[in-house]
């Protein structure tokens, strides 16, 4: 597992897991513009966090309308062992620019702040069902947490949560090469 350590303090640990089994204060749905939770990481989310997930996310809609790409929205987290849900938006591969899954992660960290959240734990957003590359997705998650960081007050603690051996294996290699100056393991 590889840990990074950036001058504020903040650490950014890749792990391979399941998110809707991390302990942090928020985990960052894979959503799309609806909030429409069916399969993917937000099915798993829905499945295990509970079916309010879903309701209170149709209802963030109703109020607010879609959420673009590069957009997010909050939700409470249920049964699960986080307090919140930040749903982003990643952009589908080859329909939307694929530099909005950096605004993607920026506006989850940003709404993380917000909320004075200590921890935030990503998956790979706009990998599964959107189809966009693990090693161009994990590069571009990379380089906006590396930008992102040092405006970061409230958050301590990123972690990247990998559900299979070979995204794993990719972001992995992907983060060392991109955070190398910031390695500690």
């Amino acid at each position: 597992m590889p840990t990074f350590r950036f001058p504020n303090g903040t650490v950014v640990d890749v792990i391979k897991g399941d998110i809707t089994e991390v302990e942090a204060d928020a985990i960052v749905n894979a959503a799309n513009s609806y909030l429409e939770h069916g399969g993917g990481v937000a099915g798993a989310i829905v499945r295990r966090g509970g079916y309010e997930i879903q309701e209170e996310s149709r209802e963030w809609v109703r109020r607010y309308g879609p959420v673009p790409v590069g957009g997010v929205a909050v939700t409470k987290a249920g049964r699960l062992k986080a307090r919140y849900v930040i749903h982003a938006v990643g952009p589908r591969c080859g329909i939307e620019p694929f530099e909005k899954l950096g605004d993607a992660v920026i506006n989850s960290l940003k709404k993380a702040e917000e909320l004075s959240l200590t921890s935030i734990a990503f998956p790979a957003i706009s990998t599964g069902i959107f189809g966009c590359p693990y090693d161009e997705a994990a590069r571009i998650m990379a380089k906006a947490i590396k930008n992102a960081v040092q405006g970061l007050k409230s958050v301590r603690r990123i972690i990247i949560c990998l559900y299979g051996d070979e995204t794993y294996s990719i972001f992995t290699k992907i983060f060392n090469e991109e955070l190398s100056e910031f390695k500690i393991n």
